[in-house]
């Protein structure tokens, strides 16, 4: 039942994305700009410690970033169907609470998948490479799509909760920069102030980043002994797995809320 109500919640979203492609071009916009402007038109200038690449840096930092813009479009999103009263539609019907939330995130995770596709195709273009095989590459875009998958659910909790689309988008605009930024998406950490630090380490963008370079042999920003570095695959992994069912159970019980207090 709820598979059956999630498939034809994610073909209606799915058939309006189709007809607002805008929203791809938006995931895809900063992502995109940052391979070729840092990637790019700064790969000499920046030079790396070891003199690896700097775009074979950039390019798991551009997949962080993809996901990070999936917190907007999932809470923008949430916000404007909560406005246009997208709750009392479903009231109405038989149809399952949960389905909603989970079709919400599974048009979103394929949006953002396309969108990161793209991004990394600009980058390989533009001469990144993975240097460990076809699995381990598989298995670094696995790891972004997860990311991707929690900052989306964790956009539907915000959209829910402040339910005001004006202020989502402002706050989505701040994850997006601070995300990016207070991590070792794009840039080391070791100048960062010690507690800011141990933040910047141990985000999930930072462990997402550091285990997608690891696993496609590209330069690794973070050179300390931390376990976020080291075993940063499993670090990452187990990360998002908990994140993930705290934030969807978290969503689930204020869709709840929002759904009983709607007249």
């Amino acid at each position: 039942m709820i598979l059956t109500e999630t498939a034809a919640l994610t073909g209606r979203r799915l058939l309006r994305l189709r007809r607002s492609p805008g929203e791809l071009f938006a995931v895809t916009l900063t992502p995109v700009t940052m391979v070729v402007v840092m990637g790019y038109l700064l790969n000499k200038s920046i030079a790396m410690p070891d003199g690896t690449s700097f775009l074979d840096f950039t390019m798991a930092g551009v997949g962080a970033q993809v996901a990070l813009a999936g917190f907007g479009t999932s809470a923008i999103a949430v916000a404007e169907d909560l406005r246009g009263g997208l709750v009392d539609r479903f009231r109405s019907l038989p149809i399952g609470r949960t389905p909603v939330l989970l079709a919400q995130s599974l048009c979103d995770l394929l949006l953002l998948a396309v969108g990161m596709a793209i991004a990394l195709a600009v980058g390989w273009l533009l001469g990144w490479r993975i240097h460990t095989g076809i699995v381990a590459g598989l298995a670094g875009f696995g790891l972004l799509l997860a990311l991707a998958f929690l900052l989306s659910w964790t956009g539907i909790l915000a959209g829910l909760w402040i339910r005001s689309t004006p202020a989502v988008n402002s706050l989505s605009g701040l994850v997006l920069v601070v995300g990016s930024f207070v991590s070792t998406a794009f840039v080391p950490p070791d100048g960062l102030p010690g507690w800011l630090h141990a933040i910047a380490s141990w985000s999930p963008v930072s462990t997402v980043s550091t285990a997608c370079r690891l696993l496609w042999g590209n330069p690794v920003a973070d050179t300390g002994d931390s376990l976020a570095v080291v075993h940063a695959v499993p670090v990452a992994g187990v990360t998002i797995t908990i994140l993930l069912a705290v934030v969807v159970t978290a969503a689930s019980r204020v869709f709840r809320s929002v759904s009983e207090k709607t007249p």
